[in-house]
């Protein structure tokens, strides 16, 4: 019995030692569930750059996403389909200018490629990179680092209240933008019903704008979300039958 615990000694420790070797020399490949990208930043601490983005969701503050947001290059933008989903990124790989942070961030905004800069553009597809808030970037690296290599996965959103659909458009056409979507985040269809109506499919305009031609002035409104997890939320009589244009509702959350 004593020899097998002290074979027991002896390879525990023989573990341990293998384990702490591989942490300080590092791995150069990304554990698994996380993929590799880099990360810079844009705009000051006060994020003004970051309001208005490709997204569509306008003041960033008031539509309460905050400072929590990044824009996504080419290769992750998608065409804007990536709108609303969330991310957890940390610094990887760069003892020098990483801090021991994660952070969970919103995809918000598009980082355009510069074609005719091939070299040092880190928005040009395929690359995978984010574009972060300012304030978001110095929780995970040093400010004077610029760009860092990170890992990211995609992570459920979370978010507070249920989703909400401001109204735009006139009376030949109506332009709903929907936010504040926990879950999946990214939105990938949305229907309307007015309370005389069936259900009429909308199309994406751009970002997470959905728009329709039908005449709903004068019915409740009611909404189908899917997401791109492919779960739907049904909100029935979100908006009045006296709704503005202008106004905001709110429906049910994921």
């Amino acid at each position: 019995m004593a020899a097998n615990r002290t074979w027991g000694f002896f390879f525990m420790v023989k573990f341990l030692s293998l384990c702490l070797i591989f942490r300080l020399t590092g791995s150069q490949s990304p554990p698994a569930y996380w993929n590799a990208a880099h990360a810079t930043f844009y705009g000051d601490m006060n994020g003004t750059e970051t309001m208005m983005g490709a997204c569509g969701y306008g003041d960033l503050i008031k539509q309460g996403y905050g400072l929590e947001t990044t824009a996504l290059s080419t290769a992750l933008f998608n065409n804007g389909l990536t709108c609303g989903a969330c991310f957890e990124i940390r610094c990887y790989d760069s003892v020098q200018w990483c801090l021991n942070d994660n952070i969970i961030v919103t995809a918000t905004n598009f980082c355009p490629p510069n074609y005719s800069k091939p070299e040092g553009n880190w928005c040009n597809p395929p690359l995978q990179h984010f574009d972060l808030s300012q304030p978001m970037f110095r929780k995970i690296a040093v400010y004077r680092a610029g760009i860092v290599p990170v890992l990211y996965r995609r992570v459920p959103c979370v978010k507070s209240g249920g989703v909400k659909f401001k109204i735009n458009g006139n009376q030949y056409w109506i332009l709903i933008l929907v936010y504040n979507v926990a879950g999946a985040g990214d939105v990938v269809d949305v229907k309307i019903k007015g309370s005389s109506t069936s259900w009429i499919q909308m199309s994406r305009n751009w970002g997470q704008n959905w728009q329709t031609s039908a005449n709903l002035i004068g019915q409740s409104l009611s909404f189908q979300v899917t997401m791109s997890d492919g779960k739907m939320v049904q909100s029935d009589d979100v908006a009045p039958a006296d709704w503005k244009f202008g106004g905001v509702y709110e429906g049910k959350q994921f």
